[in-house]
């Protein structure tokens, strides 16, 4: 069931989705040679500390888990897609790193991402990373009352397909409110004009994941958690939780410019 929220709701949620994007700027600018995955979600955690927030990937065990989540970040390097668990791995000249995060305040939650690479980038990776940022934007200008979930999807997955780029099927974006995950499923590709009525009130992750070499496939990794390219192609994940309204879209989770 798809709950609507007021305009307060939207409000509070607003202040949860400003966590995530002081979090995401904090691990952003902290990221660098050398620097290891745990310590990137250590500084996430301190902003939720400070923030009065919680965290709703710490501990959370959906039914494919063999085990429940052990940060409050997940930390993606290179070919893995989305769900990367933080290690005591330390970033390398050149990697790509997605870097999703949420939090929880005052019963409400925020869910964004953001990828970007470290260090000296390749061309191909800025441009892979550009495209999850042009997909992620045409998805949220779908978000509007009249359009249906079919639109979003349909927007999100024209920008990844016509760049040549491959889409994991199966994973994409999902309703949020006062929990992380609520109906509806946003799929990264679809028909225009199909799926779900757009309302007022709802409040949607948009998130598309792109795969370099253009191929969909993917693998789990052993910690039953890490999604992979099959191929060892580089991987981009972009997400911004964003509510439908009269006046257009409300993006939630905005991060400061760097």
């Amino acid at each position: 069931m798809v709950e609507l929220k007021t305009d307060a709701s939207i409000d509070a949620m607003h202040a949860a989705g400003r966590v995530v994007g002081r979090a995401l700027t904090a691990v952003r600018q902290a990221a660098r040679v050398g620097v290891s995955l745990l310590e990137l979600d250590e500084i996430a955690r301190e902003v939720l500390r400070e923030a009065g927030a919680s965290s709703p990937f710490l501990g959370y065990r959906p039914s494919f888990a063999p085990t429940p989540f052990p940060a409050v970040i997940c930390a993606s390097v290179n070919d893995a897609i989305v769900h990367g668990i933080p290690t005591r791995c330390r970033l390398r000249d050149g990697d790509l790193l997605s870097v999703d995060c949420g939090a929880e305040l005052d019963g409400w939650a925020g869910d964004s991402a953001v990828s970007f690479v470290v260090g000296r980038p390749r061309p191909a990776d800025l441009r892979l990373v550009d495209t999850a940022e042009r997909a992620l934007a045409a998805g949220i200008e779908a978000a509007v009352p009249g359009n249906r979930i079919g639109d979003i999807a349909h927007a999100v997955g024209s920008v990844c397909r016509t760049a040549g780029y491959g889409i994991p099927q199966g994973f994409g974006g999902h309703g949020v409110g006062r929990r992380m995950h609520e109906d509806p499923e946003v799929p990264n590709e679809g028909r225009p004009g199909r799926g779900l009525p757009l309302r007022p009130g709802m409040v949607l992750a948009i998130e598309p994941m792109l795969i370099a070499s253009g191929r969909d496939h993917y693998y789990e990794a052993d910690d039953g958690w890490t999604l992979r390219t099959t191929d060892g192609s580089r991987a981009a994940h972009a997400e911004h939780t964003v509510a439908v309204t009269e006046s257009g879209p409300r993006v939630l989770t905005a991060r400061e410019a760097l």
